[in-house]
């Protein structure tokens, strides 16, 4: 298996895949049926997936892949006289799919998607480099195809081409030279040629002249914010070359730094928390390029302030790396600071405050965000202590905020910083600061170099508010000096700020005793010592900015109308995390707002300010329906333009969007605290004007306050023996597998969650009766609840019957839909053990597949908290 650590050592393969372990079932293994061990052994095997191509194959098929000859993209090419004088192009990489996305290139058609146990068709032909493709027939994809160069596709312009990536061969050992020469000189050339064994590199990285290029280095830090770092590192192995995607875990980022040093116009991506930024900061410092290349951020840390400082955001949730690609390399180049940190020993210190377990210098030398003493510090050293001990209980991001506010409420109970200005001297640019620290009694003092300290507060205080001093910049050369106390740090998690002490551009800090300190987040119980900052240098970053280069057209407008006139719906958190990859059906769950005028070049913070307004002038004007439901303070927009899925929009980055980039028809907002049970696919299109006190079709609401109706009519009804006969009506339709009589009555009023007497809901007894059509009506038209409704006599869900009996597609539907694959019946079997009960592996293999591929996704559910 190829790993990052070995891509660019002299073993490295021409053409070899990246395999990283699998759960993905329902696709076949790419070496053919006739091939596959897993076939022939008649069992299910482990599976690989490449990331660089995306093709699976099980474990054992490895070796037969090599067999057949099918390599993977070429992320580099070979040294030879021959190589270097054809022409310079890249060449497709064709890979044969069963599952597509998209359109074919040459008639626009979509790719038709085949059911996973049943389908053995190739559909579709694409490229693993420029993600073109066709339909596998000769009308679409023709020999022409095969040979033409690759454009590298959509993000050509930060692609490293495997052209310029060049393996050179070893050079000659002077041992085999002939012995006239090495009689003569001898010593001076094996002098010579030791020092070129030592410099030789396996690789060299020769780029050709492109003005337009921006080509990009990606630094992924695995362990970053509740390590979402390995999903991240293949996902950009796809877009991009593999070869300009490294893992820090594997020896760091100076390797690589010093294999392209020489690319014209190179910018960088460092995917990680700020550490991780000031990590590769420090490297391109010790390596003296000139001019550094600037660096970008993918926020994956757990404060992320100089990412939130730089547009970037608080932290990665779901937006697709293709725009994030984008976004670098449109973004601005911008300044900042960096600040040397300089410690001395206070040679006038109190032997009796020595403390043993205090170290002699700090943990940086340079900061680029904030360097703190005090309280903050304290508590993330316990932080740091405790995670070096654990590591495996601070593996998400929610999990550690809440370990900082535990051991935030210990240490304020102790009251352990409250004597920080006993033990302090503050000199700033030669002014003596100490008595003001000692009228101020601060439990922390902060030198900040950022507008943002600690996951997002502002402690200088919004601009405009300190008239006193100059607006603060990240680039102006100057350190805000700021103190707090107690209740100035509680105040700034709501807005509040610190004692703005000064604004200067150099610091003579002198302590008395031991106190806890942190660099950037790096904490350490610092020694009585004497510190000095002073400006060190300023790093070239990227800064995402606002984009106008694809504006798509709204409410059939020009590209920038005056004025847009655009219907507002929202959707809730349970139908977004269920059906965001199917734009379709998500926006059939939404929920019409209403309709705002806002100007056409607006961005996402007018447009908040227009969607609150129409919600106070709709409160308390119309009857309580879901459409007057107020927004919760936590909502926000979702971008509905990407070709593949909706994807939520940072509030910190509104600014940065243009509403016509985010919308094409509607504009969509998720709220996390709507309650709503939805009947998916059956809510017609928005009209024009919204009345919003007119309940949608195919949703039913849930309001503590309002009475409800009963369950089998839309509207009120004393007959409880018609009740029962309309339940007995769907209920048999459902056993008989009569799927026109089961739509009729349930468009003439019937509610699908109706149960008989044993609490068999209908999915139950449609899945028993075999109707696939009935159990696809049901799921698109029903609560999501019943897809895990247990009927009495055993706990068994709809799931568990069909892996019984063995309905592969009927499990299909169901699964795809959302049922749960861990839930247990009465015995304590899930749907794998009774689809292994049942004597079919392949719906087991299937199934269990599933069951390890919604594992993962509700571990990622929690670490985007």
């Amino acid at each position: 298996m190829s790993t990052l650590s070995c891509a660019f050592q002299e073993t490295a393969v021409y053409g070899e895949h990246i395999w990283f372990e699998t759960n993905v079932s329902g696709d076949f293994c790419y070496v053919g049926e006739q091939n596959c061990m897993a076939k022939l052994l008649q069992k299910p095997l482990s599976r690989r997936k490449c990331a660089a191509c995306k093709i699976i194959v099980h474990t054992p098929c490895i070796e037969q892949l090599e067999k057949i000859n099918f390599r993977c993209k070429p992320s580099f090419r070979e040294s030879g006289s021959r190589n270097v004088r054809e022409p310079i192009v890249v060449r497709h990489h064709w890979v044969h799919r069963r599952r597509q996305e998209g359109k074919c290139r040459q008639c626009g058609k979509g790719f038709q998607q085949k059911f996973a146990f049943h389908s053995k068709e190739i559909v579709a032909i694409s490229c693993s480099w420029c993600k073109q493709a066709y339909h596998s027939k000769v009308s679409c994809f023709m020999l022409q195809h095969i040979e033409e160069p690759c454009s590298l596709g959509a993000h050509a312009a930060v692609v490293v081409p495997p052209t310029w990536i060049l393996r050179v061969r070893r050079p000659q050992n002077p041992m085999k030279s002939s012995k006239k020469k090495k009689r003569t000189s001898f010593k001076r050339k094996s002098s010579k040629k030791g020092a070129e064994e030592g410099r030789w590199k396996p690789f060299v990285i020769k780029p050709m002249p492109a003005p337009l290029m921006k080509p990009l280095l990606v630094f992924v830090n695995p362990r970053s914010g509740g390590n979402q770092g390995a999903k991240i590192i293949q996902s950009f192995m796809w877009y991009l070359n593999p070869r300009q995607v490294f893992d820090l875990s594997q020896g760091g980022p100076k390797e690589a730094l010093e294999l392209y040093r020489k690319v014209h116009n190179l910018r960088i991506l460092a995917c990680g928390g700020d550490g991780t930024v000031g990590w590769i900061l420090s490297i391109l410092d010790q390596l003296r390029l000139n001019p550094p290349p600037p660096v970008a951020i993918l926020p994956l840390g757990t404060g992320n302030d100089l990412a939130r400082t730089l547009n970037w955001g608080g932290g990665y949730t779901d937006e697709p790396l293709s725009k994030i690609l984008s976004h670098v390399e449109d973004g601005n180049i911008v300044q900042l600071d960096r600040w040397n940190l300089h410690v001395e020993a206070n040679p006038e210190a109190n032997p009796e405050e020595k403390d043993e377990t205090a170290a002699d210098k700090l943990p940086l030398d340079v900061f680029n965000n904030y360097f703190s003493l005090g309280f903050d510090a304290r508590v993330t050293l316990e932080f740091h202590e405790s995670r070096e001990a654990n590591p495996e209980k601070f593996n998400s991001r929610f999990r550690n905020k809440m370990f900082y506010a535990g051991t935030a409420f210990s240490d304020f109970l102790t009251g352990s910083s409250k004597d920080l200005a006993k033990h302090v001297k503050l000199v700033c640019d030669g002014v003596d600061l100490t008595p003001k620290i000692q009228d101020l009694k601060p439990q922390c003092l902060v030198f900040l170099n950022i507008p943002r300290y600690c996951a997002g507060t502002m402690p200088w205080g919004n601009p405009g508010e300190h008239h006193d001093f100059e607006p603060q910049r990240h680039d102006d050369g100057c350190i805000e000096v700021i103190g707090f106390t107690m209740t100035s740090l509680a105040a700034l998690q709501v807005g509040g700020h610190g004692e703005r002490l000064c604004q200067c551009r150099q610091v003579v800090l002198t302590t008395s005793k031991a106190i806890p300190m942190q660099v950037d987040g790096e904490p350490c119980k610092l020694a009585a010592s004497c510190i000095h900052i002073s400006l060190r240098n300023q790093a070239n970053m990227v800064q995402k900015t606002k984009r106008r280069n694809s504006m798509p057209l709204l409410n059939d407008q020009q590209p920038v109308p005056e004025r847009l006139r655009i219907r507002v719906s929202r959707i809730s958190m349970r139908d977004y995390e269920a059906l965001h990859y199917d734009k379709e059906k998500l926006k059939e769950a939404s929920v019409p707002l209403g309709i705002i005028v806002v100007p056409g070049d607006s961005d996402l913070e007018l447009c908040r300010t227009q969607i609150e307004r129409l919600q106070e002038e709709g409160d308390g004007a119309k009857p309580k329906t879901l459409s007057s439901q107020k927004l919760s303070p936590k909502w926000c927009f979702l971008d509905s333009t990407t070709a593949d899925r909706f994807y939520r929009i940072d509030r910190a980055q509104e600014h940065l969007n243009y509403v016509t980039e985010i919308s094409q028809d509607e504009l969509y907002v998720l709220d996390p605290e709507l309650v709503i049970t939805q009947t998916v696919g059956t809510s017609p299109a928005m009209p024009d004007l919204v009345d919003s006190s007119a309940t949608p079709p195919g949703h039913h609401f849930a309001f503590p306050s309002s009475s409800s109706s009963p369950p089998c009519s839309p509207a009120p009804s004393t007959d409880a023996e018609l009740c029962l006969l309309h339940k007995d009506d769907l209920i048999e339709a459902a056993k008989s597998g009569n799927f026109s009589k089961f739509q009729e009555l349930h468009r003439a009023g019937r509610d699908l969650m109706v149960r008989d007497s044993s609490g068999r809901t209908v999915l139950h007894h449609a899945v028993i009766s075999g109707s696939k059509d009935i159990v696809k009506y049901i799921i698109e038209n029903a609560p999501s609840e019943i897809l895990d409704a247990t009927e009495e006599e055993n706990g068994e869900t709809s799931l568990h019957q069909a892996a019984a009996l063995r309905h592969r597609t009927i499990c299909h539907y169901i699964v795809e839909a959302g049922a749960s694959l861990m839930k247990t019946d009465l015995q304590g079997d899930t749907p794998k053990h009774r689809a292994e009960k049942a004597n079919d592996p392949d719906l087991a293999a299937y199934l269990e597949n599933r069951q390890h591929y919604q594992m993962i996704q509700r571990e990622d559910q929690e670490t985007a908290v």
